[in-house]
């Protein structure tokens, strides 16, 4: 495939929830786009299996954590001069540390993590488009269990339930950028027909806001 395939959007950004499998989508995509990859690197957050075993505990430093790694992470791989030399895939976007720390933070602790997030939020680069992943809460707990990582064993569907309803709230405020939001609960990217829909969506172009998007 070539880069030309995905037309005026330099900058992909794969989202969803946990166990959406966004990680595995943007490594495909960019093997064979032959795209930067930018992916999250939470397996090196101490807080995370903490935060799992203890949330009320650990919420606040996991949160910050995660910010501060993000737009690290992002300032380096996106800083200006570097992005549109480029065609790059994410499997995040800095807003998916304000939505998580909503769920997560006490009222207290989100106003003050709103304060650092705010001034972050005002460096970071919005994407070309974002693609949602959406499948249903038990879809996602299936196949956070089938990966095996311990501390994500405990993961409730409760909890899977209120991240989507977090995401589905900050999309109804995006006016700027397009967001595509994927019915996937009955797709696997891993196979030919599914994924093959997906990479003809790179090439479109929409609007900003949501459009929503059925794989079948």
């Amino acid at each position: 495939m070539e880069k030309s395939k995905c037309g005026k959007n330099r900058y992909i950004v794969i989202e969803g929830n946990i166990g959406a499998g966004k990680t595995t989508l943007a490594k495909m995509v960019s093997k064979d786009l032959n795209a930067r990859l930018v992916l999250e690197t939470f397996e090196e957050n101490p807080f995370l299996p903490k935060f799992y075993g203890n949330p009320e505990r650990y919420a606040f430093p996991l949160e910050l954590s995660f910010l501060a790694a993000r737009y690290k992470q992002l300032k380096k791989h996106l800083g200006q001069g570097n992005l549109f030399n480029n065609l790059t895939i994410a499997d995040y976007y800095l807003m998916k540390s304000f939505i998580f720390a909503k769920i997560t933070l006490s009222d207290d602790e989100f106003q003050l993590y709103r304060q650092f997030f705010d001034m972050i939020r005002s460096f970071s680069v919005k994407p070309d488009v974002m693609f949602y992943i959406h499948r249903d809460v038990d879809v996602l707990k299936n196949n956070i269990m089938q990966r095996g990582r311990s501390y994500e064993k405990n993961i409730e569907k409760a909890y899977l339930s209120s991240v989507t309803k977090s995401y589905f709230d900050y999309f109804k405020e995006v006016t700027d950028f397009p967001v595509v939001v994927l019915d996937a609960t009955c797709a696997d990217f891993r196979k030919q027909n599914h994924y093959k829909q997906f990479i003809n969506l790179l090439d479109k172009w929409y609007l900003p806001g949501v459009t929503n998007i059925k794989i079948v």
